[in-house]
């Protein structure tokens, strides 16, 4: 039910909410819809006016006045953190002076609902005036904006879910989706990869995640190793000296060959145990990774393993060893 057809003194909050919802996914469907048409002859035509200005070290000014810039700005910060050099320009700002930061080189991405915002007649001027490629995301491809505009991405218009008809709330939600779909977009095109994502994000839980081996790992020096003749004894020296309750084991050139856990002294325990070589005890494929494996897949490593420490090797040689708490330390989960 409609909740125009829930009689007001019955309607809920949670009424309100699912209708929210509702028209908001219908603007979507809509949205997705449209791009098996013309949007979407428009979109690709748009995405590749992006490449040509990114291949002469342009930027995408990104601009809208009130909710549209608001989600304007969210465009800008998605693109500029998948390798689409972006910035948001205020509107108003941009009439008093900061049209000097655009560019010969640059384009403009331009939102506007009705197309009609009086915030964004200079900036249209100044585009048109010198030749700068003008992207619009709007509704009314007849509009000033949609006129004015090099590459129209025209939306089909869907009601708001605001009951009035007025507050934008689908007409915003599909404009940050196609702004989603332009960063995405981009982003495959140019094979953006993990390891370019971890440049523009070396903070927080997604920073962590996107760490290296190499980066939370103890170095060459504090790896329990012993030969591969020694004796329990050893290994257990070992063990109890650098506290990750394992030891490697190496062979003459150095190379990783074996391991042994404190799991396999408790298992191995008899009279005169500690005299035994480690060879005879030792895991004979012991699990290890690369520098630059992905944090994310170190951690996947030691779940699918149920152990808590892996060697970090470089050509089987031992370069450093991770303990699943180095890991949490990280913030990596």
């Amino acid at each position: 039910m409609e909740l125009a057809e829930i009689p007001v003194e019955t309607r809920t909050a949670l009424d309100a909410a699912r209708e929210t919802i509702e028209l908001e996914t219908r603007g979507l469907a809509a949205l997705r819809a449209a791009l098996d048409g013309e949007l979407g002859v428009a979109f690709e035509r748009a995405v590749e006016a992006i490449q040509k200005v990114q291949a002469q070290n342009g930027r995408l000014i990104v601009t809208g006045m009130g909710k549209s810039g608001h989600v304007g700005r969210k465009i800008a910060a998605s693109l500029a953190s998948t390798g689409t050099p972006a910035y948001f320009v205020h509107p108003g700002e941009a009439s008093h002076g900061d049209l000097g930061m655009i560019r010969d080189e640059d384009a403009v991405l331009a939102l506007s609902w009705s197309g009609e915002a009086p915030e964004l007649s200079d900036i249209c001027s100044y585009c048109t005036r010198f030749s700068i490629p003008l992207l619009a995301i709007t509704s009314r491809e007849e509009s000033a904006l949609g006129r004015a505009a090099t590459h129209p991405l025209v939306l089909p218009r869907q009601p708001e879910a605001c009951p009035n008809g007025l507050a934008p709330t689908t007409s915003t939600t599909m404009q940050l989706a196609m702004g989603d779909a332009l960063a995405v977009a981009l982003l495959s095109l140019k094979g953006f990869s993990a390891q370019d994502f971890r440049r523009f994000h070396p903070g927080g839980k997604l920073g962590a995640k996107l760490r290296k081996a190499r980066d939370l790992m103890h170095p060459a020096a504090e790896v329990p190793l012993v030969r591969v003749d020694a004796k329990l004894s050893d290994a257990i020296m070992e063990m109890t000296s650098k506290r990750f309750g394992v030891t490697g084991v190496v062979d003459d050139a150095g190379l990783l060959v074996g391991v042994i856990t404190d799991g396999d002294l408790r298992r191995s325990f008899a009279d005169r145990f500690a005299d035994k070589p480690v060879a005879e005890m030792m895991t004979r494929t012991p699990r290890s990774v690369a520098p630059d494996m992905m944090a994310t897949e170190v951690l996947a490593e030691l779940n699918d393993a149920g152990i808590t420490t892996l060697f970090v090797v470089e050509g089987r040689r031992p370069v450093g060893i991770l303990h699943v708490h180095d890991l949490l330390r990280a913030g990596v989960v």
